[in-house]
């Protein structure tokens, strides 16, 4: 199956955000006070949105944030190929080091692309979150 990745606009990884992260919560909760910054990225298959993730760049750090896929394109590969490209953007555009508040559920996929589990963690609205790190 054919996928494209490009830059998208925030409203449209919105829109993602909210139906697979966050749907029982209003819309403004999946918004970011910050994401006027971020570069936000998606994977679209035969024109359709499945995955997003935004790359968020201070000084020569970047931290990846808010990565959903449709649930039902979950386990297919797609999330894997949007982080294999945001961390090459990344590198392209200067980033040293590379990071993310993890669900502690999620940590063995984030591994398999040699990021690492600080020692950090943290509890918000009730799930667990680990620091996930890589020098580039």
């Amino acid at each position: 199956m054919e996928t494209t990745i490009i830059k998208i606009d925030k409203e449209i990884a919105w829109e993602l955000r909210h139906k697979v992260m966050w749907p029982d919560k209003a819309f403004d909760y999946i918004k970011l006070v910050d994401d006027d910054l971020g570069i936000h990225f998606g994977l679209f298959k035969e024109n359709i949105l499945i995955s997003v993730i935004s790359l968020f760049i201070n000084n020569e750090e970047g931290q990846f944030r808010i990565f959903a896929t449709l649930q039902q394109e979950q386990g297919k590969g797609y999330g894997s190929e949007l982080l294999g490209y945001l961390i090459q953007e990344a590198k392209n555009l200067g980033v040293k080091r590379i990071w993310c508040n993890a669900r502690e559920n999620k940590v063995d996929f984030y591994k398999k692309f040699g990021l690492e589990e600080s020692n950090y963690r943290f509890t918000k609205d009730g799930k667990t979150y680990v620091i996930i790190e890589k020098d580039l």
